[in-house]
């Protein structure tokens, strides 16, 4: 049910607007030299007033009212730069009613009214990515990258000038928000971003170098610090960088970029954090006190910074295990497996707002110790590699990879028969959801992504085969 207050305000918005259309304008005298006609400033309001009251019903969720209240603006009269801005609007409501083409007739329209309305170009795109169509989306970012490239100016109204006009009557955050326009940095981040997720790694490649090429010219100019800003923190940007190197068989270069994260990290992380939340806590450090939400500030940002290093350490290696430096792998591997500082701090419950580090950090953790004990079995030390998948699995007892591992350790170790306990327990669970890329439906960070396919199983329907042989050999002796 709709809130009355809300109600009674929408009456009030929509008499508005039907005061200002029944409003009947004088005759003028020809001969008065007027800056402004009573007509032109009739049109002008009721044009502010519908866009003002659209934009009000979208930012409250009124989509369908939203819908006719910016159409009606867009049958108003102000200058292109406006109706560029309105339809851009009209684009992003009819995007959150679940209307993809719908928007895009509309974005497009706001293009063809303003070529210079920049962000209904970042609009398209995100249409794009959000129906899946990548080269379309890629395209939309290409256009926008070049066009702010150029450096045009500011739209400027083509029509007849106005003492008052619609866009001085209309100011909102929400539009402020809805028409933001995007730093150059941020445009060619999500170009490499895009590329990387789609595997299009020579691209990604290319993007990500010239983005860093980008915070070489001026981090404080290239680098937006706004919440709406689409580039995540630059260490994991950092990250990403290294995990397409990888991929693009650079694995030298991906070391190097990876020590630069470890070298700028390390005197940033206490060397005991405990991040538990105590079950009696003094007055003064409830939930909600500033000294409290200070705390827990400065604990996140230092697992943040934890967690960055350890990915740094995991990606060198996976690639000097790719590199065939078995021995420099498992140096890095170990690096990472994480200090018991943080582990053996966490006795109790956890503020939430923590979880998602902490969360990745296991992750982390779980994927040194599969890499780790896949160079100790390639060297022959299955002891040593079974004890690194055991832990493996404690941290994360569903994960199929490391229960994989676990089977073939116990199976060099001619523990044939626990292994094919093992191997019947996990074959016979559900899969795990999208190669456990998720973790209390939070999904992994992009720079973790190809660390997850490099520890994969690579035997698996061998081993498989090995342990149905053994299987079926064991039941034919007890049945003789």
């Amino acid at each position: 049910s709709q809130d009355p207050g809300r109600a009674c305000c929408n009456d009030g918005e929509n008499e508005l607007l039907s005061l200002l259309k029944a409003w009947q304008v004088p005759a003028e005298d020809a001969s008065l030299p007027l800056i402004q006609s009573a007509e032109d400033l009739k049109e002008i309001l009721c044009t502010a007033a519908a866009f003002l009251q659209g934009l009000q019903e979208l930012e409250a969720g009124n989509f369908p009212t939203a819908l006719s209240l910016l159409q009606k603006a867009a049958g108003g009269f102000c200058s292109k730069r406006v109706l560029a801005q309105i339809y851009t609007c009209l684009g992003c409501c009819a995007q959150r009613m679940g209307k993809p083409q719908t928007a895009l007739q509309h974005l497009k329209r706001a293009l063809q009214v303003d070529f210079q309305c920049l962000p209904a170009l970042s609009h398209v795109a995100a249409v794009y990515h959000e129906l899946g169509e990548t080269d379309a989306e890629l395209q939309a970012l290409t256009l926008l990258y070049k066009a702010l490239g150029k450096n045009p100016p500011a739209g400027t109204s083509s029509s007849p000038y106005f003492l008052i006009r619609t866009e001085l009557l209309v100011h909102t955050p929400i539009l402020a928000s809805l028409l933001r326009h995007h730093h150059l940095s941020e445009v060619k981040y999500l170009l490499a971003q895009r590329c990387l997720q789609d595997g299009r790694v020579a691209d990604a490649v290319e993007h990500y170098l010239d983005f860093l090429a980008l915070l070489q010219e001026g981090l404080q100019q290239q680098v937006p610090l706004d919440a709406g800003s689409a580039l995540p923190r630059i260490p994991e940007v950092f990250l990403e960088v290294a995990s397409a190197l990888e991929q693009a068989g650079r694995h030298q270069d991906a070391i190097t970029v990876c020590e630069e994260v470890i070298s700028r990290t390390t005197d940033l992380i206490p060397r005991m954090l405990r991040v538990e939340e105590r079950l009696e806590q003094p007055e003064c450090l409830s939930p909600g006190t500033g000294l409290a939400d200070g705390l827990l500030s400065q604990k996140k940002e230092s697992l943040c910074c934890l967690a960055w290093r350890a990915a740094g350490y995991l990606h060198q290696g996976w690639a000097w295990a790719t590199l065939g430096e078995s021995k420099e792998a498992i140096t890095q591997f170990s690096r990472e497996c994480l200090e018991d500082a943080v582990t053996r701090s966490m006795c109790f419950s956890m503020p939430e707002s923590l979880l998602p580090e902490v969360e990745v950090l296991q992750k982390i953790r779980l994927l040194s110790l599969i890499g780790r004990g896949a160079q100790f079995l390639e060297q022959g030390r299955h002891k040593e590699a079974l004890l690194d998948f055991q832990h493996g699995l404690q941290i994360s007892p569903d994960d199929l990879a490391g229960a994989s591992y676990l089977v073939q350790a116990l199976w060099k170790l001619n523990r044939k028969q626990e292994a094919a306990a093992h191997w019947q327990k996990f074959s016979q669970s559900p899969p795990g959801e999208d190669g456990q890329q998720k973790g209390q439906g939070r999904p992994i960070p992009l720079y973790l992504v190809s660390c997850l396919k490099q520890a994969m199983f690579p035997h698996s329907e061998s081993l498989a085969r090995s342990i149905q042989d053994y299987l079926r050999t064991t039941s034919r002796d007890i049945s003789s």
